[in-house]
């Protein structure tokens, strides 16, 4: 069992984003949220989370989240003990994502953050998310706490990641993969193709969620995690 947890939040998201999880696993692992709002790529993100961590942790990102966490696994593969890729992709942006990308830093660079915030919201959250007064001002106050200038530093950073896949069949540690059957940004077939690369990893759908399914889900991806850092190294 990890003594300790790191997490890694997504795009314009904040720790809120695990609020749920940090109180459900806390009494029984330490829980470290990493910041990635500093650096404007993704190895300076890896790097100040590795120097912030432990010698040995459990990792787990979701969106922005799992490309920091695939970096991670580079840079230092043998000081992760298990992995949890939340609501993300080993795939590079395709033209239109990046051309999308870009469009929402220009428009973050033009002070029109709050469009930007506009823009995003109804793709982070399933159809009936969409309709919850409360779940909207949480992801809206994460968005406006992490601000235009970090915003820009994150999206540059993921514009520049590679592609992960190649990396995948080399991981050799309980991995899960956790998808929304909602998600819009990253799809179950997105989460399918990494889960069935992965040959220590189980892949848990949950139903009614988007594309934030710690914030939509709660208690069923707090399941998951604590399944996940309680499951053994198999044969390791």
């Amino acid at each position: 069992m990890a003594e300790t947890l790191v997490l890694i939040p997504g795009l314009a998201n904040t720790s809120s984003l695990y609020e749920a999880q940090i109180r459900a696993l806390s009494a029984d692992w330490q829980i470290m949220v990493a910041d990635h709002t500093q650096d404007d790529s993704l190895a300076g993100i890896a790097t100040r989370l590795l120097a912030d961590a432990p010698e040995r942790f459990a990792l787990a990102g979701l969106s922005m989240g799992g490309y920091v966490a695939m970096e991670v696994l580079r840079q230092a593969p043998e000081r992760i003990e298990r992995l949890a890729l939340l609501n993300t992709s080993a795939r590079p942006d395709g033209d239109q994502a990046r051309e999308d990308r870009l469009r929402m830093i220009a428009l973050a660079e033009a002070g029109r953050f709050e469009d930007v915030i506009a823009r995003l919201w109804p793709r982070l959250v399933s159809e009936r998310g969409q309709t919850d007064p409360a779940l909207k001002e949480r992801i809206l106050s994460m968005m406006r706490a992490v601000g235009p200038e970090a915003y820009i530093r994150q999206q540059k950073a993921i514009l520049g990641r590679p592609d992960s896949r190649p990396l995948l069949p080399g991981i050799e540690i309980p991995t899960l993969v956790l998808v929304g059957d909602e998600d819009a940004v990253t799809p179950p077939d997105i989460a399918r193709e990494m889960a069935e690369a992965i040959e220590w990893a189980s892949l848990v759908v949950v139903p009614g969620a988007g594309h934030l399914s710690t914030l939509e889900r709660p208690k069923e991806v707090s399941h998951a995690l604590r399944i996940w850092l309680e499951q053994s190294r198999r044969g390791i």
